[in-house]
């Protein structure tokens, strides 16, 4: 750790993270510690859920009093913070070894999210933990560390490569979550056969009239299970597509720049007046669009008795 570690007091879960806290003089049974009890919560939220988890339950778990898991873990969001720990393990090294290869940084982000997916799937709870600092614990150090040396072979800044790995794990973080909601949708049927259900429902509300994009969409197979290939892929090979228009200087993202005189013109009173005139006239025009197609709907079904 930091030499600056020695003057700072850490919180007790990160402490005990880093393997730097003092384990209590005294206490219940030896069979009673910091890593059987982070153990049995873990078991606890995956057969249940983050929800399940609670100091009386894992103590129950334990055969021990709630007052006896105080004297290791003083509060269940410092459980919590070491369940995620243990939750996202240790990065393989593969992940690094793709990135050597022909596919280079590409490979080498693509195994790191491979790898995240794997741990959303084991452990889905880690979904449910809130995100609220950088990470400040080895295993979530260590996963920060492999995704930026990764990126050690292109000319992005440390400003960038931090970015770039917060995009990838938003990407990964994203397909955990709709996976899971697949998953859980479709019970012990299978995601493929709620997929299917799902698109067979949509077919059945869909009409050309009330929402025309969507059917024409739905006509064209979009919808239809399998098609077009994994969604979540093409959705990451773009965002690495992104990256690699950056590094090569033809990022479309890159923001105009602003003309002083159109900026002058919005802070004028009657710029802001047709702004709003405008948007007002589209919000009719919206609501005559949708009127008009219910009053077709409304005559084919007349015309159909």
């Amino acid at each position: 750790m930091g030499e600056e570690s020695a003057d700072q007091e850490l919180p007790r879960a990160v402490a005990l993270a880093w393997g730097v806290a003092a384990n209590p003089q005294r206490g219940p049974k030896r069979e009673l510690s910091i890593e059987r009890i982070v153990e049995v919560a873990m078991q606890l939220a995956d057969a249940g859920g983050l929800a399940s988890v609670s100091m009386a339950a894992v103590a129950s778990e334990l055969g021990f009093t709630p007052m006896s898991l105080y004297r290791y873990v003083s509060a269940k969001d410092d459980l919590v913070l070491l369940m995620q720990e243990s939750g996202v393990g240790v990065p393989p090294e593969s992940i690094v070894e793709s990135s050597r290869g022909d596919g280079g940084w590409r490979a080498g982000l693509r195994a790191w999210v491979t790898e995240q997916l794997v741990a959303y799937r084991d452990h889905p709870w880690l979904l449910d933990i809130p995100i609220s600092s950088m990470p400040i614990t080895p295993n979530n150090l260590a996963w920060f560390d492999v995704a930026l040396e990764v990126l050690e072979s292109t000319a992005l800044s440390a400003d960038d490569k931090t970015s770039v790995v917060l995009a990838v794990e938003a990407q990964a973080r994203w397909e955990a979550t709709v996976r899971r909601g697949y998953a859980s949708g479709a019970g012990d049927s299978g995601v493929d056969s709620a997929e299917v259900r799902d698109a067979a429902l949509l077919a059945s509300l869909i009409t050309p009239e009330q929402f025309p994009a969507v059917a024409a969409a739905m006509q064209a197979g979009a919808f239809t299970p399998g098609a077009g290939g994994d969604p979540f892929v093409f959705g990451l090979e773009r965002v690495l597509d992104g990256i690699e228009a950056y590094l090569g200087g033809r990022s479309p993202a890159a923001p105009p720049v602003a003309d002083p005189l159109e900026k002058e013109a919005e802070r004028d009173p009657r710029y802001k007046e047709a702004v709003k005139a405008r948007r007002e006239a589209e919000k009719k025009v919206r609501e005559a669009r949708k009127r008009e197609r219910e009053l077709l709907k409304a005559a084919k079904e007349k015309l159909g008795r």
